[in-house]
């Protein structure tokens, strides 16, 4: 367990999660890329598909 601190300054015992994403065909921990692949997954913009800015 870890302990965080939320908002209002309160320690918070929580459980890490690791995220998994897909990359070149398989599934693969985000804390196991370098520093710059971190940095590029955490500023990704993710979308809906089927919404569009141009509406014709």
């Amino acid at each position: 367990m870890d302990y965080f601190y939320n908002a209002n300054g309160d320690k918070v015992e929580r459980t890490r999660c690791e995220i998994y994403t897909r990359v070149m065909g398989y599934y693969r921990p985000v804390t196991q890329f370098n520093n710059w692949k971190k940095s590029e997954f955490y500023t990704r913009k993710y979308f809906t598909e089927g919404k569009s800015v141009c509406n014709y």
